[in-house]
């Protein structure tokens, strides 16, 4: 759930862009566009999850479905929108995307319209370390999504990915970009498949804002990695936007990016929460995964056609049905063997460009050398 800290951050003059008018327009057309619709969120307990249920509930959408496989944040979502008082009916159900009897059984009986796919393991130091449990959630938790939304016949299925995803150097960012492959190789006559690929979402949970607040608190000091590192950021209002905007009748299928504006020096972030606090600065190191600058789309990706609102179709490289599918196979087996090397092979044959970190490397080399010496 969004942290209230960061909520009452104004970021006018951080971003300094001119999105409110156009993020205005889309909240309204979405409440036309989702009247007499049932809405499956899933991940909705985490921070872009909740605050899509919330934007949701506020239309005439006719019934809203909550999936996490987290008791307490899905509890937490419920009872806000309880407090929140509107008139749209809910539902909260517990459990995983990678549990495919669940899945299916739930698509059954709620039968969604559409289905906005934003459960995701997302910390991108963490994740190096668990990379079994991030390939398991991000990216078979996808496919099992992504079959129940086609064998169902939903009429669109928005699955929320990342600028991480575009020319990984993480394990969670070639996840996601696996993920996508899925997406737009899944055969659904009747389903509009479409990918979002988000910036950092200013004040996410996990995000360098909200730990930012906390060591202001503390006095300091506040832990920078690098003085040269740069993100994309937007705030959770314009990420919501961005998702609803793909309901416009016009909005194509595929990969689709919102217009990101200049990339802001994360020190500068820092020094902007800080203000006339006073609070010194320390840096520290790229951790594992992370890279000194992201970009919304790789190099073999380019932009296509002119924007839709806040966003714009990519161009981007697919995989073939046979090789997805075998590809998709070996990360499945990988998962169930707990073979680190067996999974990095089988993540790189999916995504050539991804860049494993050198803890990853380490891991592998590791294995190896003890197996050699038993």
């Amino acid at each position: 759930m969004p942290s209230k800290e960061a909520d009452h951050v104004s970021w006018d003059g951080l971003l300094q862009r001119s999105w409110p008018r156009e993020v205005e327009r889309l909240d309204r057309e979405a409440r036309v566009r989702l009247t007499g619709k049932r809405v499956l969120v899933t991940g909705a307990g985490g921070w872009i999850g909740s605050a899509l249920a919330r934007a949701v509930a506020k239309t005439n959408t006719r019934e809203l479905v909550l999936l996490d496989a987290a008791e307490g944040a899905l509890h937490e979502v419920s009872q806000a929108l309880n407090a929140s008082g509107g008139a749209v009916p809910h539902t909260a159900v517990l459990a995983s995307v990678c549990d495919s009897a669940a899945v299916d059984e739930i698509f059954g009986q709620y039968q969604p319209n559409i289905v906005y796919h934003a459960a995701a393991f997302k910390h991108v130091p963490l994740m190096e370390k668990h990379p079994f449990a991030v390939v398991a959630n991000n990216t078979l938790g996808t496919c099992v999504l992504a079959e129940a939304a086609a064998k169902h016949g939903c009429e669109r299925m928005v699955m929320v990915s990342t600028d991480k995803a575009a020319d990984p150097a993480s394990l969670m960012g070639a996840s996601k970009r696996i993920a996508e492959l899925v997406m737009l190789g899944t055969k659904a006559p009747s389903t509009r498949m479409q990918v979002v690929r988000l910036s950092n979402v200013l004040g996410s949970s996990g995000s360098v804002v909200p730990l930012f607040l906390r060591q202001i608190a503390r006095g300091g000091p506040v832990t920078v990695s690098h003085s040269e590192v740069r993100r994309f950021f937007m705030t959770t209002k314009e990420a919501v936007a961005t998702l609803l905007g793909t309901l416009q009748p016009v909005c194509p299928a595929g990969l689709l990016v919102p217009e990101p504006g200049a990339s802001i020096h994360v020190l500068d972030l820092a020094k902007y929460l800080i203000g006339e606090k006073g609070t010194s600065i320390v840096f520290t190191e790229l951790r594992p995964g992370d890279k000194m600058e992201e970009a919304m789309i790789s190099a073999r990706e380019a932009y296509s056609g002119e924007a839709v609102g806040l966003l714009r179709k990519v161009d981007t490289p697919l995989i073939n049905g046979d090789e997805l599918v075998a590809g998709i196979k070996a990360l499945e087996e990988a998962v169930r063997r707990r073979e680190v090397g067996l999974l990095l092979a089988a993540v790189l044959r999916l995504v050539p460009e991804y860049r494993p970190s050198l803890l990853l490397r380490e891991r592998v080399s590791a294995v190896a050398g003890a197996a050699v010496n038993a």
